[in-house]
């Protein structure tokens, strides 16, 4: 039997060698989406540089379902050599366990993080005829509303959703939730005054703020956004430190190597710095991430105190 020393000296040579020699076949990026989504145009953008760094074809999956633990499922239950990877994001990673009566599997432990790829912050739409030209005029607005705010979100669970919770929560008024099945259908329910507001990424909303059918009043980042700098943020509205945003990032079956985690991060840190890559996520209102590994699981880490402290006290479950 070899000793402990030896078997050390052995992991040592052979984890860099895991890492040049990866990868030896094409690499699969699992999306729990459909295609054409954010998720899906994150994935292809970065997989058309990483590909040639690699030398290897990107093969996207799309996998959509069950809020996205159809297709983050799969990824916890591949095989863990790094040809296998998902992009998660808010829901099936840092929301689910909180809501979710029972998980396929568990975020914290089967799914090993590498690399938070994108955030985008929600904006704050209401009908163009709404009395409120002001966040501070929504509020007073709002609780003068006794059966509460009737507000749209994309879905149950949904970042959408959970916005509005803790903004209305920090704000202090009552609302009643209408989930839609995505931003289309929630951005008509606000122009056509079915509701009477909606948290939302603003690339869904711009259409109907240029027909002059909703009005934006904030936005959840920490800052202004380029593009919108006139929109100001509920942080700066009265609500210091308020922020809210989807994110997303790369993640691995646990038991990865080490090495080829590290290598994807630094390769995939390198190509979100091509001047291309950038233009192409500003574009769609996408703030670019990147970090090391234990950054991001600092920051899923942070996110699921956040709100899961919001889901629980709201009592938002879901079968």
């Amino acid at each position: 039997m070899k000793s402990l020393a030896s078997l050390l000296l052995a992991l040592a040579v052979a984890t860099p060698t895991m890492a040049q020699d990866w990868p030896s076949k094409p690499v699969r990026v699992l999306v729990p989406a459909p295609a054409g989504s954010s998720l899906d145009i994150i994935v292809r953008t970065l997989g058309d540089k990483l590909k040639d760094r690699w030398k290897q074809p990107i093969v996207v999956d799309n996998k959509a379902g069950a809020g996205g633990m159809l297709g983050m499922d799969a990824v916890a239950k591949a095989a863990p050599d790094g040809h296998t990877l998902g992009i998660g994001f808010n829901g099936p990673v840092a929301f689910g366990p909180f809501m979710y009566k029972k998980m396929p599997y568990n975020p914290g432990k089967d799914l090993l993080p590498i690399v938070l790829t994108t955030s985008q912050p929600n904006v704050l739409a209401v009908p163009a005829n709404h009395p409120a030209k002001t966040l501070k005029d929504y509020v007073a607005w709002a609780k003068t509303q006794p059966q509460g705010v009737s507000y749209a979100s994309v879905g149950n669970g949904s970042s959408s959703h959970l916005t509005m919770e803790l903004f209305r929560n920090t704000a202090g008024f009552q609302t009643l939730h209408v989930p839609y099945a995505g931003s289309p259908p929630a951005g008509l329910s606000v122009a056509a005054g079915d509701t009477q507001g909606l948290f939302t990424v603003a690339p869904a909303l711009l259409p109907l703020v240029e027909s002059g059918r909703v009005r934006l009043l904030a936005v959840t980042s920490l800052k202004r956004i380029d593009g919108l700098e006139n929109l100001p943020t509920i942080a700066e509205s009265g609500y210091p430190g308020f922020e809210a945003l989807a994110w997303n990032g790369l993640f691995a079956p646990a038991g990865t190597p080490k090495a080829v985690i590290d290598r994807i991060n630094a390769d995939v840190n390198a190509v979100m710095q091509d001047p291309a890559v950038r233009a192409s996520f500003a574009k769609q209102g996408l703030i670019i991430g990147g970090g090391s590994p234990a950054s991001f699981k600092s920051f899923i880490d942070s996110e699921s105190k956040k709100w899961g402290d919001i889901i629980q006290r709201v009592g938002i479950t879901i079968e």
